[in-house]
């Protein structure tokens, strides 16, 4: 599995700020997505960014690295910092890494390569299938195979879910919040009130539709209508993907 640490950089000094962006971006599946120098601002973005990593210094005017990294949940977080005495706050917050300052190349790498197991050990215990209530009985359906899930026409109640062997089978009086929150986000999207698409399916996409690869007739590719209550949230995903 080849995972990108996606990261946003936190420290007061723009120096240090400086170099660490440099030594991010020298370093393959490593891409930063913003750096701050302001932990107040950082925290005000972090609710629309897309990131998995967080790089903090911990000593800055107004708010800690360490009450900043309180904030994030289920990130990977690295603190820079040139105290040694919060070390053992830092790792009770659970950080992947604790870097003295000066910051050197090798020891910053290192750190780097931790986070990076981290993140891939994360997706490779991921769930993979989940067993569902269809038509057909109690079914266990792999994440992989579903192209596209749409409420059934007989029933809005239900979900029939096409799979890329061609088949399709309904899964049983469940809600899209339901589906949705055992899909995983990264590769599911809802795009309308009624469809459900896998992101491998987008061929390309407008404003208010989305190309598919989805044929449920012969020679044919589904387009799909994209609402405007769900577009950004399509468009981050898509961005990502």
């Amino acid at each position: 599995m080849n995972t990108k640490l996606k990261c946003l950089l936190l420290d007061d000094e723009l120096p240090a700020l400086s170099y660490i962006k440099v030594m991010c971006e020298q370093i393959s599946n490593v891409e930063v997505v913003k750096a701050f120098d302001d932990p107040k601002k950082f925290l005000e973005a972090i609710q629309r960014l897309d990131f998995n990593t967080c790089i903090l210094d911990i000593q800055m005017p107004g708010v800690s690295g360490l009450e900043v990294a309180t904030h994030l949940k289920n990130k990977l977080i690295i603190f820079t910092t040139a105290h040694k005495e919060f070390a053992a706050e830092a790792f009770d917050i659970n950080a992947i890494d604790y870097i003295r300052k000066p910051i050197q190349k090798e020891r910053f790498e290192k750190a780097i390569a931790k986070a990076l197991n981290s993140l891939n050990s994360q997706g490779e215990t991921q769930k993979k299938q989940a067993l569902w209530n269809t038509d057909k009985g109690r079914a266990v359906l792999n994440f992989n195979d579903i192209l596209y899930i749409t409420s059934s026409e007989t029933d809005s109640r239900d979900k029939v879910v096409y799979l890329s062997s061609g088949a399709k089978t309904t899964i049983k009086n469940a809600g899209f919040e339901q589906i949705l929150s055992v899909l995983p986000a990264a590769k599911f999207c809802r795009i309308n009130k009624k469809d459900v698409i896998a992101l491998k399916t987008v061929l390309h996409f407008t404003s208010d539709e989305i190309t598919t690869s989805i044929s449920l007739k012969p020679n044919s590719q589904e387009n799909l209508l994209l609402s405007e209550v769900y577009r950004e949230e399509f468009k981050q995903k898509i961005r990502s993907f």
